[in-house]
């Protein structure tokens, strides 16, 4: 088990700079961004990710998760075959970091994929990633983000359909929330998740849609304890990565995400 954070809001121009503050403030890992191992203009990707490496284990932390920023509703075969092609390039370059761990997205809804079809679309599209999951040692945990993978049903449909160790979930403990499930259904998904989960998103706030208002871990309306609970009574041992989302800067809102992880994880 490993307190994080992710590369969102967080101080830092630079990877580097982001990176030293987050060893800096005690954070044991970090999700990273795949345009921090593809920086645009690197003409070189294999020496930016090698001096990554080098710099996560200067400053004494590790990479928990990439997220891939993928899009898996697709049922084209060619924009699939794509994916998958990117997904192996960046793949590469993230067991540089010792690291095999994607947080990616669900997909996005697109007027080429009739809603009746996404959760179609999103299992063709992982079921073409799965000999590269194995070749690989890759683990794809597909957040509850948007519009489309926020539907707890359907991500269950998802990994139940699938039935792959190397797909599960990236849970965000209050995307469900912000999608628009009422507070009290949320110990039940987490519940229903929680098996499935490979990697976190502890992030806290109210209400949903327009409505949503960010908050530091311990001072939304999300149940964390319950969540926490739902994770180990599954077993779950991974990484506890904080995303913040609130008004006061990143330096104070992520500490104070950190402060609250130490204290009850």
């Amino acid at each position: 088990m490993m307190l994080g954070l992710i590369h969102y809001r967080a101080p830092g121009d630079t990877t580097e700079e982001f990176v030293r503050w987050a060893a800096g403030a005690g954070f044991e890992c970090v999700e990273l961004r795949s345009t921090d191992l593809e920086p645009e203009g690197c003409e070189d990707t294999v020496a930016n990710a090698r001096a990554l490496k080098a710099l996560l284990d200067e400053v004494g932390i590790v990479a928990s998760a990439v997220s891939l920023g993928n899009d898996f509703v697709l049922l084209d075969d060619d924009a699939i075959a794509a994916q998958v092609e990117r997904t192996r390039r960046l793949a590469e370059l993230t067991l540089m970091l010792d690291c095999n761990i994607f947080r990616t997205e669900g997909g996005a809804r697109k007027d080429a994929v009739p809603q009746d079809r996404e959760a179609e679309a999103i299992i063709r599209s992982v079921e073409a990633h799965l000999d590269l999951c194995e070749e690989l040692d890759i683990y794809l945990a597909i957040d509850n983000h948007g519009v489309v993978s926020n539907d707890f049903e359907l991500q269950l449909e998802v990994f139940e359909t699938i039935d792959s160790d190397y797909v599960g979930a990236n849970l965000d403990t209050m995307n469900y929330r912000w999608y628009g499930y009422d507070v009290d259904r949320l110990p039940d998904i987490y519940e229903a998740i929680a098996p499935w989960t490979l990697h976190t998103h502890m992030k806290d706030g109210r209400n949903s849609r327009a409505d949503y208002k960010g908050a530091a871990l311990g001072d939304g309306e999300i149940p964390l304890d319950i969540a926490i609970r739902a994770l180990k009574d599954a077993g779950y041992d991974g990484a506890y990565c904080a995303e913040y989302e609130g008004q006061e800067s990143g330096d104070v809102g992520y500490k104070k995400c950190l402060a609250w992880l130490q204290a009850n994880v």
